[in-house]
């Protein structure tokens, strides 16, 4: 029997704020250095509620990368799909359609900033569960944009592709976490200047891919 409506509402209330405080807590803290108590004390719930809407921490974990990934993805597999709608994508467009997103991710102002920094996290922490879990649902979508790289520079061979793939992916984490030397100028607005790290990411990933 479905959930009369204000239940409904008070269901995903419950999780949702179990959720941005595991992303808080998670990218001031580690995996490891954040316990489920602090998550259940910041999300003002008790740890029947964490275990009822996720089972376990690992879970948790898994569901706070899946509440924004999803969205992510499929925003850049829908840019890659338009900027292929006439057969014509250059390799600037589909660089765009790859990293344009993930930096739009960035500044969204519900956790966006917090959740790059658990991604970078998930980069430097060797969780072999959560990288499992990152490649057997998000795999698809980098081999998607893998396929269209190969069709545009068919002077690479797969290793090396890949190598450069890396990279790029590698460049594009280190933007989105905001870690470089190069800061907002004042008077310049945060949209503004994600602007211009993606032109520059696009034209330096451009130049990277296409040498020989």
């Amino acid at each position: 029997m479905p959930l009369p409506a204000r239940m409904l509402a008070q269901h995903f209330s419950t999780k949702e704020r179990i959720l941005g405080a595991a992303e808080d807590l998670f990218a001031r803290h580690g995996f490891a250095g954040a316990s489920l108590r602090q998550v259940t004390a910041a999300a003002n719930v008790n740890l029947a509620a964490v275990n009822y809407h996720f089972g376990s921490k690992e879970n948790l974990i898994e569901e706070v990368f899946r509440r924004r990934l999803d969205e992510l993805n499929a925003r850049r597999l829908a840019a890659l799909a338009a900027a292929n709608a006439d057969g014509q994508a250059d390799l600037e467009q589909v660089l765009a359609a790859f990293i344009r997103p993930a930096l739009e991710l960035s500044l969204d102002k519900n956790g966006g900033s917090a959740f790059v920094r658990v991604l970078a996290r998930a980069y430097a922490e060797h969780n072999a569960r959560l990288r499992r879990f990152l490649s057997d649902n998000y795999g698809h979508v980098l081999k998607e944009f893998a396929n269209a790289f190969a069709r545009l520079l068919p002077h690479l061979g797969k290793e090396e592709l890949y190598w450069r793939l890396d990279i790029v992916s590698g460049a594009l984490t280190y933007a989105m976490a905001d870690f470089g030397v190069i800061k907002r100028k004042s008077g310049v607005s945060e949209q503004t200047h994600r602007e211009r790290a993606a032109e520059h990411l696009i034209r330096f990933a451009a130049a990277g891919l296409r040498a020989p």
